[in-house]
């Protein structure tokens, strides 16, 4: 009885906060008020069922009870554990997925072949921040930064120079290196949430630099008429080059895949991972935590930068607004909702994340509220993300088998 009470008073709470807006209409011309209760009604039934179902999910996480029974090690993680596990399944797997990703622009439209590109973008950005965040556990929030180094030293390049894309790629990569040592020097001893709003002012900075430094970037403006990647001086039209586009991403993103997966098993990848556990026994064990620290923001910062370069020649047009803040929060939320330090539960939140909104267009004015209450939830009973980040677990088996032996 005490749930439903509890129920009722939220439900009712809600009724009263939204009644001005969802439930009065004003007409200025005709001075008339039309009253919509029906939605108020509507909203109130609503929040009265989510509110039971949210007190009995958390009435059961209380008491340590399963939320939804699935079946016994039932989990992604464990799932992908298994399928690496099988060579001959894994391999299957990964040559269905690329013959799928291969044929997928010849197929579809050119707008879903548009929506996969930045799909694609956004996953070589989560798998480089995924470096500095999931890795180190250093909290950076103005990776966004780096992003938008690279797709300017494009357009500037080209723009005062004529540079072109295969020349500006590693230029691109190089110099969001140098701004991603700059940065990481001055927080060497910072950590948690100071860390984090040092780099939040960072990429403002950046931004701010952007937008007011007009007679170099050209302000609000932007940077417009850059070149689309070419492929030996060929001409090709706006489907052409994005269907080639798509592959040169898709390329791109398979190349990170592969290093990240090698820089995580390699001692570099190592010493973050030791460094993300404990700062101060990492350093005991002689790691040097300098090094690992600039390694980390100059390996994450290399990615976006590539990551610029590649959108700046997927618009061809570039300005300060594609570079907010609210995109370093979307990439940080595709590493903390995949799982930190997960390669594939990054894909997957980096794909969900920018698939999710423009499939479910058809639902516009509910989309981004479905979006949140997603998170929301996902934050509350699953914080480790879809795919928690595999941890290294050593056993000695001579130990055990002389163990056994002796008894």
């Amino acid at each position: 009885m005490q749930r439903v009470i509890k129920a009722a008073i939220a439900a009712l709470w809600f009724m009263v906060l939204t009644l001005p807006v969802l439930g009065i209409k004003l007409n200025t011309i005709e001075s008339t008020v039309t009253w919509r209760l029906d939605r108020i009604v509507l909203l109130g039934v609503g929040i009265f069922a989510l509110a039971l179902i949210w007190d009995w999910c958390f009435s059961r996480k209380a008491r340590g009870l399963s939320i939804i029974r699935l079946p016994h090690n039932f989990s992604l993680g464990s799932g992908m554990a298994a399928l690496s596990e099988r060579p001959a399944l894994m391999a299957g797997s990964l040559t269905i997925l690329a013959v799928i990703m291969i044929a997928m622009p010849l197929v579809v439209s050119f707008y879903q072949t548009n929506i996969m590109i930045s799909a694609l973008l956004y996953i070589m950005l989560a798998l480089g921040l995924n470096i500095v965040v999931g890795l180190a556990g250093q909290l950076v929030l103005g990776y966004v930064a780096f992003y938008a180094v690279g797709a300017y030293a494009y357009g500037l390049l080209h723009q005062f120079f004529g540079w072109g894309f295969w020349v500006c790629l590693p230029v691109g990569g190089f110099v969001a290196v140098i701004f991603g040592l700059a940065l990481g020097f001055p927080v060497l001893r910072l950590r948690g949430d100071y860390l984090a709003i040092v780099t939040l002012g960072f990429g403002e900075i950046v931004r701010l630099a952007l937008q007011n430094w007009t007679s170099l970037t050209g302000g609000p403006r932007g940077v417009g008429d850059i070149p689309r990647p070419g492929f030996f001086g060929m001409d090709m039209d706006i489907s052409t080059s994005t269907t080639y586009v798509y592959y040169l991403v898709l390329a791109a993103v398979a190349i990170t895949i592969i290093v990240i997966s090698r820089l995580k098993n390699s001692r570099v990848g190592l010493a973050l991972q030791a460094l993300r556990e404990d700062e101060i026994a990492c350093e005991a064990m002689g790691i040097d935590i300098t090094r690992v620290k600039l390694s980390a923001f100059a390996l994450g910062s290399c990615w976006a930068g590539f990551a610029g370069v590649i959108f700046a020649a997927k618009t061809t047009y570039i300005n300060p607004s594609s570079f907010t803040f609210m995109e370093s929060a979307m990439i940080l939320s595709m590493v903390v909702l995949g799982g930190m330090g997960s390669i594939t539960g990054v894909v997957i939140a980096a794909l969900i994340l920018i698939l999710a909104p423009e499939y479910l267009r058809a639902f516009s004015e509910y989309r981004m509220l479905i979006f949140g209450a997603i998170m929301v939830i996902m934050m509350i009973f699953r914080p480790q993300g879809l795919i928690s980040g595999e941890r290294r677990r050593y056993r000695i088996s001579g130990l055990h088998e002389s163990k056994g032996g002796r008894q």
